[in-house]
């Protein structure tokens, strides 16, 4: 246990810190320092959720450390933008881990979090089911109920009004599209609850590696839609998360 953390209970014991004020200096408290990362184990007395490993740019060997070391708060890990290689790292040292490859995502569930509210992940075409997946088990790790529909894009816009009902039942949209990103501004003008765009990197040489998905999403003349970055699921799922608590 962190020296700090043994002081702040000693002093709570004592009566020379009230329990308020003690809770205060917990959200304050040092990380835990690698050399090469510093490991946050008090993020979730900040925000609510365990700090995630982003893969992309670490070793295998760094990953795997951190990994260790966060278990020790015996939290939920998720681990994002992962490979095989990657997997059967840290499936050494957290033999619980599980691979998701369509999300690149690897989670150690040490505790299930309970499935509140409703989100709904759509997608405009089945090319972009990779970013929605870590967009879906991001929430669902965070404690939402999450349904999926895929491959309901404008291009054959009947599909999409086929599932009038399951787009008004929810409370958080998340709408993954590439090519032109049109989805998101389409469905803005059906639906009463917040949509989240997440624009991919999916489409032909005009579409800049999803950019033009991305300003197609900012501009969008519907009211209610917010917009995260390019293949950007992870970031789409915990906010969608955090929308769908606070109708709880």
């Amino acid at each position: 246990m962190d020296s700090g953390i043994k002081d702040l209970i000693e002093k709570v014991k004592k009566g020379e810190v009230g329990v308020d004020e003690a809770m205060e200096n917990l959200r304050n408290l040092p990380f835990e320092d690698l050399g090469f990362a510093k490991v946050d184990h008090h993020r979730p007395l900040r925000t609510g959720f365990p700090e995630v490993i982003f893969c992309s740019g670490k070793t295998p060997n760094e990953i795997s450390k951190i990994v260790k070391s966060l278990k020790k708060s015996k939290v939920n890990i998720l681990a994002t933008k992962a490979n095989e290689q990657i997997f059967k790292t840290i499936e050494k040292v957290a033999p619980k881990a599980r691979y998701y490859p369509e999300a690149k995502i690897v989670v150690i569930e040490e505790k299930k979090a309970p499935q509140i509210g409703q989100i709904l992940v759509i997608t405009a075409g089945t090319s972009d089911i990779r970013v929605a997946e870590e967009a879906a088990i991001t929430a669902e790790m965070m404690g939402s109920k999450v349904e999926r529909l895929y491959d309901v894009g404008v291009a054959g816009i009947h599909r999409l009004l086929a599932y009038s009902e399951k787009l008004r039942a929810a409370r958080v949209i998340i709408a993954v599209a590439g090519m032109e990103g049109a989805l998101p501004s389409v469905v803005g003008g059906l639906v009463s609850c917040p949509v989240i765009a997440v624009p991919t990197n999916i489409g032909y040489g005009a579409s800049f590696g999803g950019l033009a998905a991305l300003l197609t999403m900012m501009n969008s003349c519907a009211p209610g839609v917010a917009v995260v970055n390019i293949d950007n699921g992870f970031g789409a799922g915990h906010i969608a998360t955090l929308i769908n608590q606070l109708g709880e």
